[in-house]
């Protein structure tokens, strides 16, 4: 697949990758810290594997790697994944509502990136 992404185009999904990954630990931090079904393992797994694949499709962007849209794909998808848990525990929690915004966000940018700029398919 070529790339077609513009510089702008870039530049808009790696921030939105580094802002969900850095979101995604501070949740982290906040689930554990409430506890319940906060601190689910299944829970905190979806959240450190979100922010994991956040923080490698913001390098193969940064790099503007030819294969971006392979890892912008899976991020899609795990960030996804991620958004509707976090809004499924949202209710009055500030936090995972802030969570499920930028995993929403990245979703959005990387089905972007994934089909060469041009939006998803």
């Amino acid at each position: 697949m070529a790339t077609t992404m513009t510089p702008e185009q870039l530049e808009r999904c790696f921030a939105h990758c580094r802002d969900c990954h850095e979101t995604c630990l501070r949740t982290v931090q906040h689930c554990l810290s409430i506890g319940g079904r906060h601190a689910a393992a299944h829970h905190i797994t979806l959240l450190l594997d979100c922010a994991a694949i956040c923080a490698t499709s913001a390098g193969y962007l940064l790099r503007e790697s030819p294969r971006h849209h392979e890892t912008c794909r899976a991020c899609a998808a795990v960030c996804r994944a991620c958004a509707a848990e976090c809004r499924a525990l949202a209710a009055d929690d500030a936090v995972m509502a802030a969570c499920a915004e930028a995993c929403e966000r990245c979703a959005e940018s990387c089905e972007s990136m994934a089909h060469g700029g041009h939006g998803p398919h």
